[in-house]
């Protein structure tokens, strides 16, 4: 069982994201809202695993922009745009449900934005 109070058992949990992600996009029929769901997942798992590293509470939400303002409180300095993060936080729900599906394109940005958030986590939590 995991404790969500323990930072790298968030890692753990965003890198399965991670790998879901990219899996929902091999194959004859790739995916995409699934693949730009766990790639939010993965950001926002990460960005969580911060947060608790540092002992700060946070809101149970998917909004990373939200959430990369509570890194700010926490001084964390994330080097993400927040164009980036706002284009993630947008696949944590409207993108599951019937209604525009994001493209090949959008879904290798999603999961290249999430990569980066992963790169700048993983370096700070000094994760190898």
């Amino acid at each position: 069982m995991s404790d969500p109070s323990n930072p790298l058992d968030w890692v753990d949990k965003a890198e399965g994201d991670l790998r879901v992600a990219r899996a929902a996009l091999r194959g004859k029929y790739p995916v995409t809202f699934a693949a730009c769901f766990h790639a939010q997942q993965c950001a926002e798992k990460y960005i969580k695993a911060m947060l608790v590293m540092r002992q700060h509470p946070f809101s149970k939400i998917h909004d990373l922009i939200a959430l990369n303002d509570e890194l700010t409180t926490a001084g964390i300095l994330i080097a993400i745009s927040e164009d980036d993060l706002s284009t993630l936080s947008h696949y944590a729900v409207p993108a599951r449900y019937p209604g525009e599906d994001p493209t090949i394109e959008d879904a290798r940005k999603a999961i290249q934005i999430a990569r980066a958030v992963r790169q700048f986590a993983r370096k700070w939590l000094n994760v190898k």
